[in-house]
Protein backbone atom coordinates (compact mmCIF):
# COMPACT_ATOMS: atom_id res chain seq x y z
CA UNK A 1 0.00 0.00 0.00
CA UNK A 2 1.54 3.66 -1.11
CA UNK A 3 0.15 6.71 1.47
CA UNK A 4 1.03 10.05 0.26
CA UNK A 5 2.03 12.58 2.98
CA UNK A 6 1.89 16.46 2.58
CA UNK A 7 3.69 18.77 4.62
CA UNK A 8 4.39 22.09 5.03
CA UNK A 9 7.16 22.43 6.78
CA UNK A 10 8.41 25.70 8.18
CA UNK A 11 12.18 27.95 8.01
CA UNK A 12 13.38 25.10 10.58
CA UNK A 13 12.37 22.18 8.64
CA UNK A 14 9.72 21.71 11.34
CA UNK A 15 6.56 20.30 10.84
CA UNK A 16 3.56 23.04 10.33
CA UNK A 17 0.99 20.98 8.53
CA UNK A 18 0.63 17.18 7.65
CA UNK A 19 -2.10 15.60 5.50
CA UNK A 20 -1.78 11.89 4.87
CA UNK A 21 -4.45 9.71 2.44
CA UNK A 22 -4.12 6.39 -0.27
CA UNK A 23 -5.24 8.71 -3.05
CA UNK A 24 -2.49 10.17 -5.03
CA UNK A 25 -4.71 12.53 -7.15
CA UNK A 26 -6.50 13.75 -4.06
CA UNK A 27 -3.04 13.79 -2.53
CA UNK A 28 -1.30 16.20 -5.69
CA UNK A 29 -4.48 18.48 -5.23
CA UNK A 30 -3.15 18.70 -1.23
CA UNK A 31 0.28 19.43 -2.14
CA UNK A 32 -0.76 22.15 -4.92
CA UNK A 33 -3.05 23.38 -2.41
CA UNK A 34 -0.18 23.53 0.02
CA UNK A 35 2.99 25.12 -2.30
CA UNK A 36 -0.16 27.47 -4.05
CA UNK A 37 -0.73 29.00 -0.37
CA UNK A 38 3.10 29.56 0.26
CA UNK A 39 3.45 33.34 0.08
CA UNK A 40 7.01 34.82 -1.84
CA UNK A 41 7.90 35.86 1.83
CA UNK A 42 7.64 33.00 3.19
CA UNK A 43 9.31 30.87 0.57
CA UNK A 44 12.19 33.37 0.65
CA UNK A 45 12.17 32.98 4.94
CA UNK A 46 12.54 29.24 3.65
CA UNK A 47 9.24 27.59 3.87
CA UNK A 48 8.33 24.85 1.74
CA UNK A 49 5.44 22.17 0.83
CA UNK A 50 6.72 18.41 0.47
CA UNK A 51 5.26 15.33 -0.85
CA UNK A 52 6.24 11.78 -0.20
CA UNK A 53 5.52 8.54 0.10
CA UNK A 54 5.37 5.78 2.89
CA UNK A 55 4.76 2.37 2.84
CA UNK A 56 2.43 2.15 5.84
CA UNK A 57 0.42 4.08 8.20
CA UNK A 58 2.68 3.47 10.96
CA UNK A 59 5.12 5.79 8.87
CA UNK A 60 2.91 8.49 8.55
CA UNK A 61 3.60 11.65 11.29
CA UNK A 62 1.46 11.39 14.40
CA UNK A 63 0.08 14.84 14.00
CA UNK A 64 -0.91 14.05 10.62
CA UNK A 65 -4.63 14.43 9.16
CA UNK A 66 -5.50 10.81 7.90
CA UNK A 67 -7.35 10.38 4.89
CA UNK A 68 -8.61 7.11 3.32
Amino acid sequence: MTIWVNEQLDPSGMVYACIACSDEKQAKECHDSFAGNLTEEQKAMGWSARLRKVNSWEEVPVSALKLS
